[in-house]
């Protein structure tokens, strides 16, 4: 169990691990919550979808369970409120809320930096924007480099259940704000093509938030999800362990059998024939 976990606030019966086998908690709260902490202005439509608006209009977030699609989470933001999207995010609806999280908590800090941060674009080559300061964590953590096909940089888990895909040349924006072919995708399972789950971001998406996620996807620590909800974590792959283990049970009679055969057998007390007229030799002792 993590240290820092209380078993009467885990949300959860189970860890699952590696933690990138988990999936969503079906609970859109968490994600939301480092935004509207802020002010953001929240909106509901009558599908039970919901919207949240930075102040300034310039970065916009939908929940959205009745979508067209399985894009759960969109986050777009803009140079002009009125203009096209300069980058957009996507989470599909089995990813892992934790992830979400972590994003929206490193655009809640960003937002409060200013356009500077919330709209950096990626340059490489540059101390803190250069795209491949987002991929550090995964190799810190034994993720491996491969490239998969021609223009795709990729970098695997170990055990090839998660990747992370960089494409390389030009790509049309708006595709990548609609469809998966976008600059970065993060998935697991055993296939990128039919991923258990997956996220997307656009080419001038900021390092530093794509950086808020790989450090979280890669984190070695489990997450906790309850094992009868099994659209919660990837079933037959992930490792479920119980947050609570187990009571030893109740020795059985056949226990305590063996344990009384595994005891050193008493060493025989020293003794004198009852009807013995021999006195027992003395203990050696201290003379007077």
């Amino acid at each position: 169990m993590p240290p820092h976990d209380d078993l009467r606030t885990i949300d959860g019966d189970v860890y699952v691990s590696p933690r990138y086998l988990a999936a969503t908690t079906a609970i859109g709260d968490p994600g939301l919550a480092p935004l509207l902490n802020l002010g953001w202005e929240p909106e509901h439509d009558d599908l039970g979808n919901a919207y949240v608006h930075a102040p300034d209009r310039k970065v916009r977030l939908g929940y959205l369970p009745e979508g067209e699609d399985d894009g759960l989470w969109r986050i777009n933001a803009y140079k002009d409120p009125f203009g096209p999207p300069v980058w957009g995010v996507c989470f599909n609806d089995s990813c892992p809320t934790e992830f979400v999280t972590a994003f929206t908590t490193a655009l809640a800090e960003a937002y409060e930096q200013g356009p500077n941060a919330y709209l950096a674009t990626p340059k490489p080559g540059s101390a803190d924007r250069d795209p491949f300061l987002a991929v550090v964590p995964l190799i810190n953590r034994g993720w491996q480099i491969d490239h998969p096909r021609w223009g795709v940089f990729a970098i695997q888990s170990a055990d090839g259940l998660a990747g992370l895909e960089f494409t390389t040349g030009r790509l049309d924006l708006e595709s990548e704000l609609t469809t998966r072919d976008a600059r970065w995708q993060l998935w697991a399972g055993t296939s990128i093509d039919r991923p258990a789950w997956y996220a997307t971001a656009s080419t001038d998406t900021p390092v530093a938030l794509l950086r808020a996620v790989t450090e979280c996807v890669s984190d070695p620590a489990p997450l906790p999800r309850w094992r009868e909800e099994t659209y919660s974590y990837v079933e037959g792959m992930a490792q479920l362990t119980p947050v609570i283990p187990p009571r030893p049970s109740a020795p059985t009679p056949l226990d305590i059998q063996r344990a009384a055969a595994r005891r050193p057998a008493a060493l025989p007390a020293s003794s004198v024939p009852r009807w013995s007229t021999t006195s027992r030799s003395a203990l050696p002792g201290s003379r007077r």
